[in-house]
């Protein structure tokens, strides 16, 4: 059999369009627009990607748990000036934000209270808690709670009383600043009795000549309280020689 020599027959023999030819102009189409789409898809999965780790985040953030830095000495010993600590938002149950408002930074919101729609339990006495200070509600103060709802609370020479009982657990031991004189402390070392309200509670720091708390400013309400304080996940001390700069022996230290 003779091969036919003719190039057009050639081409349709063989099956290949030739260059120029309306069916590879098809063909290169249909592969320009599956890369773009490949491209395009790629794209739209970190978008999406992004996007779900920021709402986790911000789920995490606000229902969970939260991270803060300690920006003064006013519970010192307890926690230092640049420790950073985490703050558990399910120690007393599932919150739910209220009174917010938009902010142009991430989160992109900020509340200023919450509703509890689980409950867990209720703060008890010797907790330390983050909450939103009464007299300026954009900002985050740290304290121990000493009296709860119902409580008397008074103060005799520095000694904290409890319906009439001494509080005598280390943790509401007071912290004398070798700096201060006995004849100048503040008035507020005595001070009360005072009854604590329904839904709120006595709060003080632990460095109490440091420290301004429930006996300045008065009670904090429950639905103002964002979480407990459990555990310090980093520590910069900031001052002297560069290799003291870390406090590595409190990373990872529990909070109580």
């Amino acid at each position: 059999m003779s091969l036919d020599q003719n190039p057009r027959n050639a081409d349709k023999l063989s099956g290949s369009p030739r260059v120029g030819d309306p069916a590879s102009i098809s063909g290169a189409k249909v592969t320009e627009n599956a890369d773009q789409s490949g491209r395009k898809s790629i794209v739209r999965e970190y978008a999406e990607a992004i996007i779900v780790a920021m709402l986790l985040a911000f789920a995490i953030r606000v229902f969970v748990v939260q991270a803060f830095k300690i920006p003064s000495g006013s519970m010192i010993p307890t926690l230092q000036i640049g420790d950073h600590i985490l703050v558990s938002k399910l120690s007393y149950g599932l919150q739910w934000p209220t009174d917010c408002k938009m902010l142009m930074s991430f989160p992109p919101v900020n509340c200023y209270t919450s509703t509890t729609v689980v409950t867990f339990g209720k703060p008890q006495r010797g907790d330390i808690v983050v909450f939103r200070f009464p007299e300026d509600e954009e900002k985050d103060f740290i304290k121990r709670i000493v009296g709860l709802p119902g409580d008397t609370i008074q103060l005799r020479n520095k000694v904290v009383l409890v319906n009439g009982q001494p509080l005598d657990d280390k943790a509401f031991t007071q912290r004398i600043d070798p700096g201060i004189i006995e004849s100048t402390i503040n008035p507020r070392d005595n001070f009360g009795p005072v009854m604590v309200p329904e839904g709120s509670y006595f709060v003080m720091g632990d460095n109490r000549d440091q420290s301004l708390d429930s006996r300045f400013w008065g009670y904090v309400r429950e639905e103002k309280i964002r979480g407990k304080a459990f555990r310090i996940y980093w520590s910069w001390n900031g001052q002297g020689n560069w290799t003291e700069w870390v406090r590595w022996e409190r990373f990872g230290k529990a909070i109580q």
